[in-house]
């Protein structure tokens, strides 16, 4: 059996927050090990799902991309604290990148991206902090422990080139106009649209067209395809994330 569906930037955030939330390996470390919820604007939905509570998410956000002209409509900081828990209960003052330093395998740290080539199975992360931001804060020690990296990522972000080859382009010592951030290749498990509905249903999806209007620009177009058991709940799980708010309203 086969279904479609049409999802908006914010209703993508959501699904693919639900996702993250039932990742095995997450499920695992909130049993018994860390997780550590870097800020970003899907991971502030991340959050809410693994909380099971609401947040102001526009206060858990860094590193955001706005239009080059007009104004920003609305305000977004980093006011909130991070999201830490060991055994599933927040560690009262805790922070990200500091967590990283009890980690062990088996724990685990998400990390949005600002690209992803779903095919290459590669994210990419926009750098302007001086040293490297939170992924220079961590990931030397996330590689050597073996601590999962789990990505969540919208498909909205998908970029048409290697992200490497991509990552080497914006490193050139070349004179600038202007600033600009460097990207950085990140490698871990990503969570797109695509592994949200996997690990929620079982179904397997499929991204045929991009794009929209009328609150549907950004938004992805999917292919869903399993056994009748498997649709009906990717119908249940869609119903349950179509009309999600826009991020800033």
């Amino acid at each position: 059996m086969q279904t479609g569906a049409v999802l908006t930037v914010s209703e993508s955030k959501r699904l693919i927050a639900k996702g993250v939330a039932a990742h095995p390996a997450v499920q695992r470390a909130l049993k018994s090990g860390l997780v550590a919820i870097a800020k970003g604007t899907t991971n502030s939905y991340v959050v809410e799902e693994i909380l099971g509570k609401p947040i102001e998410k526009t206060n858990y956000c860094t590193g955001t991309t706005w239009p080059t002209k007009g104004s920003r409509a609305g305000k977004v900081s980093g006011a909130i604290p991070d999201v830490v828990l060991r055994n599933g209960q927040p560690v009262e003052g805790a922070t990200a990148t500091g967590s990283v330093a009890d980690m062990k395998a088996g724990d685990v740290f998400i990390k949005g991206a600002n690209a992803v080539n779903h095919a290459l199975k590669q994210a990419g992360l926009l750098i302007g902090h001086p040293t490297g931001g939170t992924l220079g804060a961590t990931l030397g020690t996330l590689v050597a422990r073996r601590i999962h990296l789990i990505i969540p990522v919208g498909l909205e972000k998908s970029v048409p080139g290697d992200i490497v080859e991509l990552s080497r382009v914006l490193g050139r010592n070349d004179e600038r106009v202007g600033t600009e951030p460097t990207l950085w290749p990140m490698f871990g498990d990503l969570v797109t649209e695509i592994e949200a509905i996997k690990l929620l249903t079982g179904a397997d999806a499929v991204c045929v067209a991009a794009g929209g209007i009328g609150g549907a620009e950004g938004s992805v177009r999917l292919t869903i395809t399993g056994d009748k058991g498997q649709i009906d709940a990717v119908v249940r799980l869609l119903d349950s994330v179509y009309g999600e708010p826009a991020f800033i309203r």
